[in-house]
């Protein structure tokens, strides 16, 4: 019998709510966290808002002598993996070493340190670490540093696939679940907010350039115009089903289903391929269309990609409730999927939707979008996650009682 992977742990770090519980109480009352960038002078760009972690000191959580080897991406994913444990009641220290694995993603990090090495090789006259061997070693950093802290010496990895590689993250944990590890830390936190960083989504054509926080970021309105990028994501406690039943363990909800899926190469004359990544998903997790309460929208904001993703939720599902809380973080590229994973969770235990703030919902897009909190049971979401150049993930999260 293939075992079934659950989450018990979860360790959030957003734009509008540092821990869990705060982040959960502000997505619930539709407040957001965009605003303009104060981590360097945004002034000279074109683009100038974006979700910052609040109140994050890194100093009041780590060891100091971590923090010269780490930048804000790595220490913010630490600090969610310690939170992830101590909320799955996990005490890494009372468990073999070997049961335990660490699979993360990274997108758009890494650009902090990377711009600190190139610092460093200028100063040096070219005596230091390359900035290609930087992002070499930056991503796999995230994930060798919460298995060192926290002895874990089971499988471990990185998934690269933008925006989609939280998903594919989560993914990856539950095969390894399934492949003997009791536990997995999965999940992913990205940031990216410097100006090198800043200059690299740029190049994407796709980040607003409205300074008003709230009309910037409109995923399914007609007014779209890009996204705001956003630092942050979550972590989660991937278990093995019968052994958190076996210790107790409080579980959230299940990794019922997955698929991911590549577009074709652009005029080539192929078809998008979200919708066979749902359709995957829903027979991976033995699950039909009518099962799924709610989507986690993708909610790119640029409106050929939001017809993409609308007709491609309604030729599979029909018209089911929609919601992308992301407007009030702003797109967290990797981390995004499995904030978005912990927040249907959190939708599941409490019975309600969050709401897509902001935004009128075009109707040119057939969607039921919650636009306000909307309190139905939960028990099945399908959360959707695309990367830049075509990749596609799909996520069913189901509850377990």
């Amino acid at each position: 019998m293939t075992a079934r992977a659950v989450v018990t742990g979860l360790g959030v770090v957003a734009p509008n709510g540092l821990g869990t519980t705060e982040y959960w109480t502000a997505t619930r009352a539709g407040r957001g966290g965009i605003g303009r960038i104060t981590r360097f002078d945004p002034s000279g760009y074109p683009a100038r808002l974006a979700g910052e972690v609040p109140g994050f000191v890194a100093r009041e959580h780590l060891p100091s002598r971590l923090l010269p080897q780490t930048d804000r991406m790595t220490r913010l994913a630490l600090v969610a993996a310690d939170w992830a444990l101590l909320d799955a009641c996990v005490t890494p220290a009372e468990v073999p070493a070997f049961d335990m694995g660490v699979v993360t993603a990274a997108s758009s990090g890494g650009f902090e340190f990377g711009q600190g090495e190139l610092a460093k090789l200028w100063s040096l006259g070219g005596e230091h670490v390359s900035a290609y061997q930087s992002f070499a070693w930056f991503y796999a950093v995230n994930s060798g540093q919460i298995s060192i802290r926290n002895g874990m010496k089971g499988p471990s990895g990185v998934l690269v696939s933008d925006q989609a590689g939280g998903l594919d993250a989560i993914a990856q944990a539950r095969r390894q679940i399934r492949r003997g590890t009791p536990l997995v830390v999965t999940g992913a936190v990205d940031a990216s907010l410097c100006p090198w960083g800043w200059v690299a989504q740029l190049t994407s054509g796709r980040l607003s350039t409205r300074d008003d926080p709230d009309r910037a970021y409109l995923p399914f309105d007609a007014d779209a115009c890009g996204h705001v990028p956003g630092e942050g994501g979550a972590i989660l406690i991937l278990e093995d089903a019968r052994g958190a039943r076996d210790r107790g363990a409080r579980v959230y909800g299940e990794i019922a289903g997955y698929a991911a899926t590549f577009d074709p190469r652009p005029g080539t004359g192929g078809q998008p391929a979200l919708a066979r990544a749902i359709e995957l998903a829903l027979a991976d997790a033995g699950a039909e269309p009518r099962d799924v309460d709610v989507v986690f929208a993708d909610g790119a904001a640029v409106p050929e990609l939001d017809r993409v993703e609308a007709e491609a939720v309604t030729a599979v599902l029909g018209r089911v409730p929609v919601t992308a809380p992301k407007t009030m973080t702003g797109r967290l590229y990797s981390g995004a999927g499995p904030l978005d994973v912990a927040t249907a969770l959190l939708s599941i235990a409490d019975g309600l939707v969050p709401p897509t703030t902001n935004v009128v919902p075009s109707p040119d897009y057939d969607l039921d979008l919650v636009t306000e909190t909307r309190a139905v049971p939960v028990r099945c979401a399908l959360v959707l996650a695309r990367g830049q150049g075509g990749f596609n993930s799909a996520v069913v999260v189901r509850a377990t009682y």
